[in-house]
């Protein structure tokens, strides 16, 4: 059932619109692997049983922020609110063309054909959501991932890894490359040395599994950024296999537990975990290239 925002889900705080540019100059191609579009509901309608109601988002006000920060590419993700239908997050990147692309969301038994269209319109991952409401079990995802990995697509998570289970065991043998959200949403007020973390780690460190260096407001325990206490997760995760990670604004930040942040205060961030500019240019451009086809 879809419905509108008044229906259902209080409204959530909008992104800051005075986005400054980052104090390091980002390189030609540089990338931003994950924010969201919102709206207007009235041709992009909610889901009814959702966390929250986002703001209006718009492909164009996103463009902007881009152009702000430096950055010249970007990847649409599909948020929990819209559910399977794609449509706003296709359409951004069919008015973006080849800078853009896209991670959808999709049913368990979607077929081939319809994940074909979806990769030529620009998709290269399926989200799975294992952190808020899903219509997925961890024991569904083998099927899909088979058909993930016939379609040249990968597998995207929304997961805690500190409240997953025997991560690597559950889903190291899958036959699709995995991505994790937010640095797989591991608690800052855990300890490195939990399990989940070290089993993300290790598939990390095995290139089984890409990791988005984003959503810092999400699990830290700090209250601003630069949020300090998840320079130690991000540099663990870094140091563990450069070539696994890519960097992503969350833009525009929907339903975030703190104050919300500019843009460039977070692009800053990425400075700090990794000051050293060719795995710095690394995470902006070669690994984007090479995970989303660029």
């Amino acid at each position: 059932m879809l419905t509108t925002p008044q229906d259902s889900a209080p409204l959530c705080a909008a992104a800051d619109p005075d986005v400054r540019p980052a104090r390091f100059t980002p390189p030609a191609n540089a990338c931003d692997c994950h924010a969201h579009v919102f709206g207007p509901v009235d041709r992009y309608p909610y889901v009814a049983d959702r966390t929250y109601t986002p703001p209006d988002a718009s492909f164009e006000q996103y463009q902007q922020i881009l152009q702000k920060l430096g950055l010249e590419r970007g990847v649409i993700v599909q948020p929990s609110v819209l559910g399977t239908d794609n449509r706003a997050t296709l359409d951004a990147v069919a008015a973006g063309g080849e800078q853009f692309r896209a991670v959808v969301v999709v049913n368990e038994d979607i077929s081939a054909q319809e994940l074909q269209a979806m990769y030529d319109a620009g998709a290269r991952g399926v989200r799975i959501n294992l952190l808020f409401r899903s219509n997925f079990r961890v024991d569904d995802l083998r099927r899909l991932a088979t058909k993930l990995a016939d379609a040249n697509m990968h597998l995207q998570l929304l997961v805690d890894v500190s409240q997953f289970s025997e991560l690597k065991a559950t889903l190291g043998d899958l036959p699709v490359e995995l991505v994790f959200d937010h640095m797989g949403h591991m608690p800052t007020t855990q300890s490195q040395a939990h399990a989940g973390f070290q089993d993300l780690l290790a598939l990390v460190g095995d290139g089984k599994a890409w990791v988005k260096l984003s959503g810092s407001y999400r699990f830290t325990a700090e209250t601003s950024a630069p949020y300090q206490d998840v320079t130690a997760v991000a540099q663990a995760l870094i140091s563990t296999n450069p070539e696994r990670m890519v960097w992503a604004s969350d833009w525009p930040h929907p339903h975030i537990p703190l104050t919300m942040p500019n843009d460039g205060d977070l692009l800053d961030m990425l400075a700090l975990w990794a000051p050293d500019d060719s795995v710095r240019n690394r995470i902006l451009v070669d690994n984007p290239s090479q995970l989303y086809g660029f």
